[in-house]
Parts: structure tokens; C-alpha cells; sequence
């Protein structure tokens, strides 16, 4: 299955429903720049995410650090961490993304000395899973194999998925000798997340660089170092950034405006809105809303929508 719009709510949190019917763990492929961004948004998750690159190469943000994942290389990216991937070098990256809820990895009773003291620690955001080395490889193996119980259900695949989950969190556990848990690392993150937060819920009204310090409870210039630090921007340029990602989905629509869906997203000009447009996503605003509709329009010239029918 191809997941194309990764959704996420004001909160950065993933909307997309990680579970099957029977279990809950979702697996599906992503071709990054299918994505209706472009690439794949800053976000977070409760679920563990598993991650096999299939092909081509990949740009991942977790937390602060950034890495190039190429093919038949993978991560796994720990519950709660905020990520981002985009396409690297044009190589129309396609992953496997196997997303777990923690509490299906193992049986509850191990729940406490060996799933919640490593979700929570600050040490483990995420690992890289080589394909040369044993750890990263058995890992990888294990989510094609998911992969493949999931797309054909051969009998008892639940139980098979069950135990090779199990198997993977032992690895994890097993590579993790020593956990720790920062207060001053968590207090930054959930800092970062609350500005963020607000911004989301925000966006159309005017926003200024004050009032994203004073949620965060930092002066302007530790704000800035913030964003910089964490987000790889500055507040003001993520909040432009952020409109134009909302701006995508109304211009999908075929009786919305370049100018109404400019003030919608709390841009105060027309014309300011297409030049950052035009350098986010080098083409204007116009030319996207007409390269969707002759995309989202089936043989018999009807308008399909972006979450479809």
C-alpha cells in the first residue's frame, strides 16, 4: 500500500492511523516526493517507527540531527520524536514505513523494565539500522518480512508479525546497555513542541516573534537559537513555511483563488504570498492549483479530491 499525504494535526502529532484491522502496526510504502508536500512534514508520533529504504536516498530529521539514509539502509526512529524526511538528490526515494504502538511489542508484564524506561530515555531517539552490520540488518529483514505478512495475510501472520516484533524490540533493548533519561533534554523538546503547537493553532492571525518567545517562556534571541537548533530555521521563516504548507490543500480546490487562499493562511498580501510560494516550491500558486486539478481529474473529467472517494 502507498501512503501519499502523511496528515498531521496543529500539534505536529500524525494523524495517519497506524494499526490493521487485527493489530496495531501499520506498514506501507512512501514515495517522499509523492507526499502533497513535497516531502514529508515535521511531525511526531506515539508509535515506534521502523524505516527500510527501497530505493534511492533520503534526507532524515530527528530532533536536532540530520542524516542521509540510502538505499537498503533504515532507522528507527523512537516514540515521540519529531522527524522530517525529504528527498536527497533527486533520487524519487521510496521507504517502508512500519509504525508499532509500544504496547504491542512485548507482553504487558514487561512493560515496565523493558518498553517504558526506553520510549522515555533521552539517549535513544533513534538508531540506524545498517544492512552491514548484524543488529541493523536482522532488524531490516524483519520489516520486509512484516512488509510481506501484511500485503498477503498467509495463516497465523498475526502471530508471525507478533513474535517478529518481539524479536526486534530485543535487539533494540539489547544495543541499549545503558539508558538515561535528561530533564533539561525532555524540558526542550516539549518547549519546542508547545511553539510549535501554537503555531498551528495560530497561523492565520499576525504573528510576531514575541509571541512565539512568550509561549515558549525564552527571550527573542534564545527563541531564534531555538528554531535554529531544533527546526534548522528561524520562528518567522517555519511560520511562512507552515502557511504555505496550508495553503496547498485549498488551492487543490477547484473554486478557490490565489488571493482568497493567500489571506486564509494569514498572509497579508497577495503578492508576498507568491514570491514565498514561488521560492518554496518553485512554481507559483497558479501553476500548482492548475498542476493539481489536471491531476485530480478522472478519464470522464471529474474533480476527484485529495483524500479521495
Amino acid at each position: 500500500m502507498q501512503i501519499k499525504n502523511i496528515m498531521i494535526d496543529q500539534s505536529l502529532k500524525e494523524l495517519t492511523e497506524h494499526r490493521t484491522v487485527e493489530l496495531p502496526v501499520a506498514c506501507y510504502e512512501t514515495t517522499i516526493n509523492h507526499n502533497i508536500y513535497g516531502y514529508i512534514p515535521l511531525h511526531w508520533h506515539d508509535e515506534l517507527q521502523f524505516v527500510y529504504i527501497v530505493r534511492g536516498e533520503a534526507l532524515f530529521q530527528i530532533n536536532d540531527e540530520e542524516m542521509v539514509i540510502r538505499e537498503g539502509g533504515g532507522l528507527f526512529i523512537n516514540s515521540g520524536c519529531l522527524h522530517m524526511a525529504e528527498d536527497w538528490n533527486d533520487t524519487r526515494c521510496t521507504y517502508i514505513c512500519l509504525n508499532v504502538s509500544p504496547q504491542f511489542v512485548l507482553p504487558k508484564e514487561l512493560h515496565a523494565s523493558y518498553v517504558y524506561p526506553y520510549i522515555q530515555a533521552t539517549n535513544v531517539p533513534y538508531y540506524f539500522l545498517s544492512p552491514s552490520e548484524s543488529f541493523g540488518k536482522d532488524i531490516l529483514d524483519a520489516i520486509i518480512k512484516i512488509n510481506q505478512c501484511i500485503e498477503k495475510k498467509p495463516p497465523r501472520y498475526e502471530v508471525d508479525i507478533s513474535v517478529m516484533l518481539t524479536f526486534i524490540w530485543r535487539s533494540i533493548v539489547s544495543n541499549t546497555p545503558q539508558i538515561e533519561n535528561d530533564q533539561k533534554e525532555n524540558i526542550s523538546y516539549q518547549r519546542i513542541k508547545r511553539m510549535l503547537n501554537w503555531i498551528h493553532q495560530h497561523y492565520t492571525e499576525k504573528i510576531r516573534l514575541e509571541d512565539i518567545a512568550k509561549v515558549g517562556q525564552l527571550s527573542r534571541s534564545e527563541t531564534c537559537r531555538y528554531f535554529k537548533r531544533m527546526i534548522k530555521t528561524s520562528p518567522l521563516s517555519y511560520v511562512i513555511e507552515y502557511r504555505i504548507q496550508q495553503s496547498l490543500d485549498l488551492l487543490r480546490r477547484p473554486e478557490s483563488n490565489v488571493t482568497e487562499v493567500a489571506y486564509q493562511v494569514g498572509f497579508n498580501s497577495t503578492s508576498y504570498f507568491i514570491d514565498k510560494f514561488s521560492k518554496s516550491m518553485n512554481m507559483t500558486p497558479l501553476a500548482y492549483k492548475k498542476n493539481q486539478l489536471e491531476q485530480g481529474t478522472n478519464s470522464e473529467g471529474v474533480y476527484i479530491p485529495a483524500d479521495g472517494i
